[in-house]
């Protein structure tokens, strides 16, 4: 990230209102091997390059005001992947961490991290609990690393600690309802996404956010993850920006309040 970006209008960045931007946006960060295998690179090239790609975009994201950032960077189901390559990720996140925490610090953004601790190695762990930690008190755009994630084990985790709750007698089987799912999965407080981007011109959801993206817009590109720049991510906000979301309604929320 650069050191203390300005911030930009995006009326005069990108020719978008303010208030048409997406509150919160989630990137499914695909084609880092297929990128490298192109230029004749191993994958973890490809993987070096990606993490250069998650600067830029996390500096732009705060540049233009977008309060949340979520970012699926490693999946449960990517343990399967050949140990050497899941190895170099992990000295890659725990590199991140350590690098990039007085940029988070500095330029007021606070991480939070969305997945499971367990089989993750003990230093990225200790290197993201001080990351989280440090910049907890941070009030500018929130950055979600989903790390060690999968939608349907956060929904298995959510209603086991639903039912413990009832068990309890914290509450009867007759108050749950959906704002009680959403305020016992991992992104309990954050707004749902409202753009969706994934890379390298797939179309799969792969087990990301699967409750909190109901709604969201989806946003295709074909440009693998090391190739996304600033203008694709402007792109994005513009083709979200003229879309009229409706919810299952025939009229918009602006519609119906007038």
């Amino acid at each position: 990230m650069s050191k203390h970006p300005d911030p930009l209008d995006p009326s005069d960045a990108i020719g978008v209102d303010r208030a048409h931007l997406p509150r919160h946006i989630a990137i499914i960060m695909d084609g880092n091997g297929r990128w490298a295998k192109a230029q004749g690179l191993p994958r973890i090239c490809g993987h070096e390059a990606g993490a250069k790609t998650v600067r830029t975009i996390i500096t732009q994201c705060a540049r233009l005001g977008i309060e949340v950032l979520t970012l699926y960077s490693f999946s449960q189901e990517n343990w399967k992947r050949p140990k050497v390559e899941v190895d170099f990720l992990m000295e890659l996140y725990g590199q991140y961490l350590i690098s990039e925490r007085s940029e988070i610090i500095d330029n007021n953004i606070r991480l939070i991290h969305l997945g499971s601790r367990i089989g993750l190695p003990e230093n990225v762990l200790k290197q993201m609990d001080i990351t989280v930690e440090a910049s907890a008190a941070n009030d500018g755009m929130i950055l979600c690393l989903a790390l060690n994630y999968g939608s349907r084990r956060e929904i298995v985790d959510a209603v086991r600690e639903i039912a413990t709750r009832v068990k309890a007698n914290d509450f009867t089987v007759d108050d749950i309802v959906e704002q009680t799912i959403s305020d016992t999965l991992y992104t309990k407080g954050l707004p749902d996404p409202d753009l969706l981007i994934r890379t390298a011109g797939e179309k799969r959801i792969s087990n990301f956010l699967l409750w909190q993206i109901s709604y969201a817009e989806l946003y295709i590109s074909n440009v693998h993850w090391p190739e996304f720049s600033i203008e694709h991510l402007h792109d994005a906000i513009r083709e979200f920006a003229t879309r009229e979301r409706r919810f299952g309604s025939l009229e918009t929320p602006e519609q119906s309040n007038t």
